[in-house]
């Protein structure tokens, strides 16, 4: 239940884009590298719907990395070779947002991360165990955002309805599903702007 005050006592959030730095920014970073134009790798998944099916087998677990990157660098005309690691070698930990989680956790929220993966072997597992009361990845449970299915098993593993929770990504769409289910939504774009909601919505300090 969400308290009279309405502070809500469950946290979800995105990983990439959120507690690590813009993906974005990494894909830019990786198509300067490449030589070819700066959108090159988010048109691709935006416009070209083989690209997309790639995405969405890898995400989901039923593409091998290597296959996906056999087959999108031939897209993209650039070399297969540890191509996914490439293209996030951009993406830093965004400490800042890192830190708020642990303090949402140490002032009794329940934390949840609900992620769509490029493979699950890139996640710092021993961080997300101190992070997290559970964990939720794309190519481990087969679904990805934004499917409803991915939002309610997330809520069934933290324990809470989805009125005491709140959701947070950095990808727009990704939030209707979780407000469809009744979570409070916060749209990612910086983190103290972020913090600033988390801190209203929950009724706890996060820095």
């Amino acid at each position: 239940m969400v308290s009279e005050n309405g502070r809500r006592h469950g946290l979800l959030v995105d990983y990439g884009g959120v507690l690590t730095s813009n993906l974005f920014d990494s894909f830019r970073a990786f198509c300067a590298e490449a030589g070819i134009e700066p959108e090159g790798v988010a048109n691709r998944f935006r416009s070209d719907p083989a690209a997309r099916q790639l995405l969405i087998a890898l995400e989901t677990g039923k593409l091998p990395e290597e296959q996906f990157e056999t087959e999108f660098g031939a897209m993209l005309g650039v070399s297969p070779e540890h191509l996914i690691d490439r293209l996030f070698a951009g993406s830093t930990p965004e400490a800042t947002m890192v830190e708020a989680v642990a303090r949402a956790r140490a002032a009794g929220v329940r934390t949840g991360l609900i992620s769509n993966s490029w493979g699950t072997r890139r996640y710092d597992r021993p961080q997300l165990s101190q992070l997290f009361d559970t964990i939720v990845i794309s190519g481990e449970v087969g679904i990805r955002k934004p499917a409803v299915e991915i939002y309610a098993l997330g809520l069934e593993r933290i324990g809470l309805e989805a009125r005491d929770c709140v959701y947070v990504d950095d990808l727009a769409f990704n939030l209707a599903p979780a407000a469809e289910l009744g979570m409070t939504t916060v749209h990612h774009v910086e983190p103290e702007q972020t913090i600033d909601e988390l801190e209203r919505h929950l009724g706890v300090r996060l820095r």
